[in-house]
């Protein structure tokens, strides 16, 4: 049973989650009738959202005067900006809305559904999905996303745009190794060990097959070996799950990662990617233009291969109405545009994140860029952490503490397992 969390935890849990942001141009308002005049009385509506930067805000005012000045349906959107602010933006618009006021629609992110729906702030969006005609836009795999989020059978956050964590690796190291890109879980632990070489025979690994995340944010790229080797986050101490543990540690144990692994963060396991210290890390488009500018055309990306399951770390922005809106059906117009129209091809060219309508993603510049493509590819299998009341301090504390135990020998595979299932869910 999942538990909501408290609004003393929000702000916590989202600053712990990677940060996204997405756009289109087809028949934009499909669902006109002669009715939709804007001889009708103006319909406005306020959106909140915040922007990595200023280029991002700019966009998305142009994107608000776009669909005031062609929407058939004569609604005005009113788009206001608030700061992120290490997730601050989520506890300000819980507050907000809580004291009956706020917008009518808002920028939001999945962690914060079970707070929001445990206060009857967010509109049901089944009906309106079920009546939409572009709902077959969007894989209903994100449909389900939405509906872990808040723990029920019911959606209540509009999908709008994603990053999918995979593999970066360098092509001439490969090439060199003598192996080609893994299509299985188990090839890939192989390409790990052969990848890990001494490259001027002075008798020392000098270059490492894989730059493992053993600190903080790296239960991620971690999820994708538990999963192949057919566990999952609901019970972490399942024999398949143990098991992927043990697959994590014997990377380290058998010398395949950097002797830094158990501490490495983000930073870290980049520096070393980009010192040619190691072959293969794991991170999502955000990377890529630097990834590219440091080595040009001798970098690509894979996802994460499959084993008995496949997956992968999905970070997201999406969007919702609250139930103290009095225009519920043109806020609901203005997030499907975000979703499905022109506004989510524009928002995802712009900012170069995952587009979640299939028609985008089909895009020659979508198509055309190899890194957005393997993102597209990995779509059917990210997933995300249950949000629990207890998820912030088990990323930020529980498992980097437990598997930077396990990766110095200090606690069995299992035993960090059962450390870990209580930290997240209570029980062993």
């Amino acid at each position: 049973m999942k538990r909501f969390l408290t609004v003393a935890l929000v702000l916590a849990i989202f600053s712990s989650v990677f940060v996204t942001a997405c756009s289109n141009k087809s028949p934009q308002f499909q669902n006109s009738s002669a009715s939709d005049s804007k001889d009708s009385e103006v319909t406005t509506i306020t959106y909140w959202y915040w922007a990595d930067n200023p280029d991002y805000s700019a966009k998305m005012q142009e994107i608000v005067r776009e669909f005031n000045a062609t929407n058939p349906w004569n609604i005005k959107v009113v788009a206001e900006e608030y700061p992120w602010n290490g997730g601050e933006y989520m506890n300000t618009l819980f507050t907000a809305v809580m004291g009956g006021g706020g917008p009518d629609a808002a920028a939001f992110k999945l962690t914060g559904t079970p707070l929001f729906t445990a206060n009857n702030l967010l509109v049901k969006l089944d009906d309106y999905i079920f009546n939409w005609s572009d709902k077959d836009d969007i894989d209903t795999h994100l449909y389900e996303i939405m509906k872990d989020a808040s723990g029920t059978d019911s959606i209540y956050v509009m999908p709008w745009n994603i990053q999918v964590l995979y593999v970066y690796y360098r092509p001439s190291m490969f090439k060199t190794a003598g192996v080609t890109v893994p299509k299985t879980y188990e090839e890939f632990l192989e390409v790990c060990k052969k990848l890990t070489r001494d490259t001027n025979g002075d008798g020392k690994i000098d270059v490492y097959g894989f730059g493992m995340r053993g600190g903080k944010g790296g239960h991620e790229p971690w999820g994708s070996f538990i999963w192949a080797h057919g566990g999952n986050f609901e019970n972490l101490t399942t024999p398949e799950a143990i098991a992927g543990m043990q697959d994590f540690i014997n990377l380290y144990k058998n010398g395949y990662v950097p002797p830094t692994a158990p501490t490495d963060g983000f930073q870290e396991i980049l520096a070393n990617f980009k010192a040619g210290k190691t072959a293969m890390m794991i991170h999502h488009i955000g990377s890529a233009k630097d990834m590219v500018k440091t080595f040009g055309d001798d970098v690509d990306a894979f996802v994460f291969p499959p084993g008995k399951n496949q997956w992968t770390s999905l970070g997201d922005t999406e969007n919702v109405i609250f139930t103290n809106s009095k225009n519920k059906d043109a806020a609901f117009k203005w997030i499907s545009y975000l979703a499905t129209g022109k506004g989510q091809e524009e928002w995802c060219s712009f900012t170069r994140n995952i587009p979640v309508s299939k028609r985008v993603q089909k895009l020659p510049e979508f198509q055309n860029d190899k890194f957005m493509k393997v993102s597209i590819e990995g779509m059917p299998h990210a997933g995300i952490f249950p949000i629990l009341d207890t998820t912030t301090d088990w990323i930020n504390n529980t498992w980097p503490n437990t598997v930077q135990a396990a990766l110095l020998g200090k606690i069995t595979a299992k035993e960090a397992m059962e450390i870990l299932q209580k930290g997240l869910w209570g029980t062993k």
